[in-house]
């Protein structure tokens, strides 16, 4: 009965997690975002799709183990913070075509994640590193962001 209810949490985990890019769903790419000025180190689109998918399944089950190990914490307070941030960058870049707001929305994602990552580590060394690779992705697409918002004020 306790490994059908743990599995159950990492289900939720994932349905929760995968929430934050179904709600920006509605805001794709569209013609302003084809037409914008890009560096050249921006990558091409169909690259977003599988690396986001191998972070969310990361992100979900890094959450989960520390669920296991300390139930719902302060720690799983973080995630569910920076999800929402996650989840409001899409519609302010691409929904509302915003860059410099998009930059502020991912600042504030990228010091949330952060501070859940740090969170997760003192609870969990594998939970701890199963964000670091969305911190990397976090801090490239900030960076990408800001270029952006350089390029196409």
């Amino acid at each position: 009965m306790r490994s059908m209810k743990s599995a159950l949490i990492l289900f939720g985990f994932l349905l929760v997690t995968f929430c934050a890019p179904a709600l920006g769903a509605f805001s794709t790419p569209d013609q302003w975002y084809w037409t914008i000025e890009k560096p050249s180190w921006n990558p091409p689109g169909w690259v977003f799709g599988p690396v986001w998918t191998f972070l969310y399944i990361t992100m979900a089950v890094a959450a989960w183990l520390i669920w296991k190990n300390q139930g719902w914490s302060k720690a799983v307070g973080l995630y569910g913070i920076q999800l929402v941030f996650n989840a409001a960058w899409t519609p302010v870049f691409f929904g509302a075509h915003q860059i410099g707001w998009a930059l502020v929305v991912i600042m504030g994602l990228w010091l949330a994640a952060m501070l859940t990552t740090v969170a997760f580590f003192r609870v969990s060394r594998c939970a701890g590193f199963l964000m670091v690779p969305y911190m990397v992705w976090l801090s490239f697409a900030t960076i990408l962001n800001f270029t952006l918002w350089q390029l196409n004020g």
